[in-house]
Parts: C-alpha cells; sequence; structure tokens
C-alpha cells in the first residue's frame, strides 16, 4: 500500500537541499509479526552483506511485546527483504541463554548487524509487562543463523533501550544507551542517571566476539517509567563520520551530541543541546542521512524530522497518523537503506516494516 506523503507547513522545500525533500511516498512492506504472535516492533537494522540465513538489502527487525502485548517480553527477530517477504530469524528461549541475562528476554530497539554476520540486540525485560518487574537485561550476540552464542552483562548495562556500531579492523564499538538506572525505583518520576556506553568488542572469526573494556562515554539523561511507553529515556542514537554520536534525548524532547565519542575516556555528561522543541515531539529512533543530517521519528505526532549537525530543523514529514493524537506512540527503530535513498520504519500501530521512499 503506498501513501503519498507531502511536506508539512514549514518543512524545506523539496528541493531545498534535504533529504527528506526528496521523499514522498510510504509503503508498507511486511507484517513484522510472526507464527508466535509477537507484536510492538521496535529495532531496525539493514543486512549489509550475505551471512549465513542474512541476505544483503534485507532488514532486521525486533519485537519488544508477546502476543498478549505485554511489554518487555517479546523474543522473536523478523528478517524481511524489500519486496515483502518475511521470515523468523530467531526466536530467543530465555531459559536456555548461553550466558546471563538479568530478567530474562524482552527484546528493545537497541539493534546492530556486525561484520561476519553477529547480530547484537538489546534486551530490557519484563515479567508482566509492567515497568514494576522489569530488570537489567543484557546485550545477546546472535550468530548468522539466528542461534544465540554469548550474552553480555554488567559493567553498566541496565536496560539496553537503543544502540548504533563502528567496526574497524577486529574491533566493533557498540554504542548503547541504558533506561533503568535508578528509573524503577522512581515510580514515574524523572531520575537523571541514564546513560551512554561503548563497548568495545574484538571479533574472532567463527568464535562470538568478546567485551574488551566499556567506557560511559554519556551520563545524566532524564528517564521515568511510564504506563503506555513502559519506559521513557535516551533513545536513539547515531555516529558521524566526524566521530560525533547524536542521541535523542526523549523526556527533554531534544537532540544532544556526544563528542569525539570514538575515543573519549570519559563522561560527556548529557553532551551539547544539537536542537530542542519546534518539531521535535518525543524523538525516538535516531539515524544520520547521507547528507550527513539527523533523522528523528516522533513518539507524539508520527512525524519524521530532519535536523542539521548545527541544530536547524529544515524538513519534516508525517509517517503515521493513526490514533489520537494522531501518530502518538506509532513509530520507533529507523535505518537508512543501503541505496541511500530511502528510509525504513517500524510502525508499532500496525506492527509494519514500512519504507519511506
Amino acid at each position: 500500500m503506498a501513501i503519498s506523503v507531502t511536506a508539512a507547513a514549514g518543512a524545506a522545500s523539496a528541493d531545498g537541499g534535504t533529504f527528506l525533500g526528496r521523499l514522498h511516498k510510504v509503503r508498507q512492506i511486511a507484517s513484522t509479526v510472526p507464527a508466535n504472535g509477537d507484536v510492538n516492533p521496535y529495532g531496525t537494522a539493514v543486512v549489509a552483506r550475505d551471512a549465513g540465513k542474512l541476505r544483503r538489502g534485507n532488514v532486521l527487525v525486533s519485537n519488544f511485546n508477546n502476543s498478549q502485548n505485554q511489554q518487555g517480553t517479546g523474543t522473536t527477530l523478523v528478517q524481511i527483504s524489500p519486496r515483502g517477504t518475511a521470515k523468523l530469524f530467531a526466536q530467543i528461549d530465555p531459559a536456555h541463554l548461553p550466558g546471563k541475562c538479568p530478567g530474562g528476554v524482552g527484546l528493545t530497539t537497541a539493534l546492530s548487524i556486525l561484520p561476519g554476520g553477529w547480530v547484537v540486540v538489546g534486551s530490557l525485560p519484563t515479567t508482566d509487562g509492567t515497568a514494576a518487574t522489569a530488570k537489567p537485561g543484557c546485550l545477546l550476540v546472535l550468530d548468522s543463523r539466528g542461534k544465540v552464542r554469548e550474552t553480555i552483562a554488567g559493567h553498566g548495562i541496565n536496560g539496553p533501550w537503543d544502540m548504533t556500531a563502528k567496526s574497524y579492523g577486529d574491533r566493533t564499538d557498540l554504542f548503547v544507551t541504558n533506561v533503568l538506572n535508578g528509573t524503577v525505583a522512581g515510580g514515574g518520576d524523572e531520575v537523571d542517571r541514564g546513560t551512554v556506553l561503548r563497548i568495545t568488542l574484538k571479533r574472532h572469526g567463527n568464535r562470538p566476539p568478546t567485551r574488551v573494556k566499556t567506557t560511559k562515554i554519556g551520563s545524566g539523561f532524564a528517564q521515568k517509567t511510564d504506563p503506555a511507553a513502559l519506559v521513557i529515556g535516551p533513545t536513539g542514537v547515531g555516529l558521524a563520520k566526524d566521530g560525533s554520536l547524536y542521541v535523542a534525548d526523549t523526556v527533554k524532547n531534544r537532540i544532544t551530541v556526544i563528542p569525539r565519542a570514538l575515543t573519549r575516556k570519559s563522561s560527556a555528561g548529557t553532551g551539547r543541546v544539537v536542537s530542542s522543541d519546534c518539531k521535535l515531539n518525543g524523538p525516538l529512533g535516531l539515524a544520520i542521512a547521507p547528507n550527513g543530517h539527523i533523522l528523528t521519528v516522533n513518539s507524539g505526532d508520527g512525524n519524521i524530522v530532519e535536523t542539521t549537525p548545527k541544530g536547524r530543523q529544515v524538513a519534516f514529514r508525517q509517517l503515521d497518523k493513526s490514533g489520537s493524537p494522531p501518530g502518538a506512540g506509532a513509530l520507533f527503530g529507523l535505518a537508512v537503506d543501503l541505496d541511500r535513498d530511502a528510509v525504513y520504519f517500524v510502525d508499532d500501530a500496525t506492527n509494519f516494516l514500512n519504507v519511506l521512499r
């Protein structure tokens, strides 16, 4: 199904040099619901190279809820082709993990695919879908055939919520946001203890990568529990070519930047504010556009917003208008396609993977 999408009032013109200015239609690709009924798709990652069951150009999606719509209980990853073929990539059994994952499995937006087809996905688990039972979770490392080979827990991992990755040589740096540092004890009040970790892994060919070092590069982000969203805290992260890490600071309704994210040895706090308010409305997923601009999707109104590194919001589009208010709670993970001329995004209102072209 194709839906015409036009720039809303105040957006940059289509020929104004923006990335979104060239994209005009939303098309549904395929349902993200596997046979076990998991719903609420969160993480979105594009497969760059064939490996095992992974196929270049396909999109991997993680599900956060089970078939009863309980948050923090989803256990599946689905692989979807651009033409709409959806296949189960992995269904993870919390009772049979190769290592510790405090609380079990509830797959989040934290999803990356490393060289060799290693898939890393975050888990923020609950037992009944409520924040009161949320546990620290872990990062789950799967091989290219969908088997969990390793868990990475502790060392600051506490509710891994979103992630991006940078690989070089035999190393990969994972940049992971965490949203459970004192959040449950806050009982719905804002707790400014959210973090961003840089977790350095060493890859070993056919053997699972191992953690080399963890460095806290961001701290003090606002976070709180929420009946509808389970938890709200620092969400999307995107690494620019110059090594700057952009963070969607959801509670504060802004985008911040952590400089020298690849090399810094200490926390930059919440970083420098790049842009806030205006067309931002609870930014969640974040990706870096081919032109270096920052793409974020709003939790409050179903819009995608394009912001320059200098903080100017130059374009926006409505991706979802269901519900009341229109588009609220529908969007989460997003990723630029391999041709760099479209954006994939998951729609939680319909449980579909969509593309904006």
